[in-house]
């Protein structure tokens, strides 16, 4: 009977060290998150300081609205202007008639449907 006890005791006990143990791993799967997203955060805050320097608030506007519908264009756009930032290719802050320019550039041309009568 008592070496059932001590049985019974010492599998509980595995049990308790695999669940702490877990959890420990669980807290560091949750430590890496949160560095995760303060590392996102971080590149978010500078590279929205970036573009603050080099738009106008009319065209930041824009770019804020237009994301709202078209978020994978206006990152690719966001991207591209803060390269040529960074490499010295923008003389002069982008207003809002720039940037529709070059939103026009970006988007993808319309197809024209055409209708085969049989």
């Amino acid at each position: 009977m008592a070496d059932d006890l001590e049985e019974i005791r010492r599998k509980r006990l595995e049990q308790l060290q695999q669940q702490a143990s877990g959890q420990q791993m669980g807290a560091g799967d949750m430590q890496a998150a949160i560095q995760q997203e303060q590392a996102r955060a971080e590149m978010e805050a500078k590279k929205q300081a970036i573009l603050r320097q080099i738009l106008t608030p009319e065209a930041r506007e824009r770019l804020s609205t237009l994301k709202m519908s078209r978020k994978e264009m206006v990152e690719q756009l966001e991207s591209q202007l803060i390269m040529l930032a960074q490499n010295g290719r923008l003389q002069s802050r982008i207003d809002d008639e720039k940037l529709k320019q070059l939103l026009m550039q970006i988007q993808p041309k319309k197809r024209e449907p055409t209708i085969k009568r049989m």
